[in-house]
C-alpha cells in the first residue's frame, strides 16, 4: 500500500479541490487527499458531478466556484487532473498529413483553454497569505526543447500552450498572493485510458495511486520560489 504524503506544508484545516475527479488520476488524488488530515473538505468536480464541470459548457465553472464559496475554510489546493489525448475517432498524429482541425480544436479546448478558465475562476479563491497551490497536469511531450521525435502535433502544442498559461498565471497571481504556487506537473506514464495504450516496453509505468502520491509529494515540497515552473512526478525541473 502506498503511503499518503504528509502534506504538512499546508495550513489545516483547509479545502482541497480536484477537477477531473472521476478520471484515473483524479480518482487517485481524491482517495489520497481524503485520507489526509490536512483538509476539512476534499471536493471533486467532473462532467458527472453536481454541480458539473464540463469544458464544453464553460458557464458551469462559475457554479462550481459558487459551491466552494459555501464551504468554511480556505481553498489551499486545487489540482486540475483533466486531459485529452485520443478517443475512438482520433489518435495522436504521426505526421503532418494526419492533422485534423476538429481533433486539434478539441485538444486545445481540453488541454489548454479549459485549464485557463480554471485558473481564471478558481485561483481568485486562493487566500492572500499562507501556502496555496494550483497544479495542472501537463506532459513532458509539451516541452519544445525536449522534442526529439516530432508527431503528436495537437497534444504537444496544446500542452506547450498550457505551460505558457501557467507561467503567465503564476506571475499575475504572485503579485497579490505572495505564498501561492501555480505549476504544471508531468505525471509520467500512468496506467490509465489516456496514456496506458502508448506505454513502450521498458518504460516506467505507474499506477494512478503511485502517480498521485508522487505528485502530491512534489506539491508538498514546492514553495512560491518554484511558482510558474514545470515539474515531473519525481521532482525534476523540466525544460520548456
Amino acid at each position: 500500500m502506498t503511503d499518503v504524503p504528509e502534506l504538512d506544508s499546508f495550513a489545516t484545516p483547509s479545502i482541497a479541490v480536484v477537477i477531473g475527479a472521476t478520471g484515473g488520476i483524479g480518482q487517485a488524488f481524491m482517495a489520497q487527499l481524503t485520507q489526509s488530515d490536512r483538509f476539512s473538505h476534499v471536493v471533486g468536480f467532473s462532467r458527472t458531478t453536481d454541480p458539473a464541470l464540463d469544458f464544453t459548457k464553460p458557464d458551469g465553472i462559475a457554479a462550481c466556484v459558487q459551491h466552494l464559496r459555501t464551504l468554511s475554510g480556505d481553498v489551499r489546493l486545487i489540482i486540475d487532473a483533466t486531459g485529452y489525448l485520443h478517443d475512438d475517432t482520433h489518435q495522436p498524429e504521426k505526421s503532418l498529413r494526419h492533422i485534423d482541425a476538429d481533433y486539434m480544436a478539441k485538444q486545445f479546448l481540453i488541454n489548454a483553454i479549459g485549464p485557463a478558465l480554471l485558473m481564471k475562476h478558481f485561483c481568485p479563491l486562493l487566500p492572500r497569505d499562507g501556502k496555496s497551490v494550483f497544479a495542472t497536469l501537463s506532459a513532458k511531450v509539451g516541452s519544445i526543447s525536449d522534442n526529439r521525435m516530432g508527431g503528436w502535433y495537437g497534444y504537444r502544442a496544446a500542452k506547450a500552450a498550457l505551460n505558457q498559461l501557467v507561467k503567465c498565471s503564476a506571475i499575475e497571481i504572485g503579485r497579490s498572493k505572495h505564498d501561492a504556487v501555480c505549476v504544471a506537473l508531468h505525471p509520467g506514464t500512468v496506467d490509465t485510458g489516456l496514456s496506458g495504450p502508448f506505454a513502450k516496453s521498458g518504460l516506467k509505468v505507474q499506477t494512478p495511486t503511485e502517480a498521485a502520491t508522487n505528485m502530491l509529494r512534489v506539491i508538498d515540497g514546492l514553495s512560491a520560489k518554484q511558482s510558474g515552473g514545470f515539474y515531473a512526478y519525481d521532482g525534476e525541473n523540466l525544460p520548456w
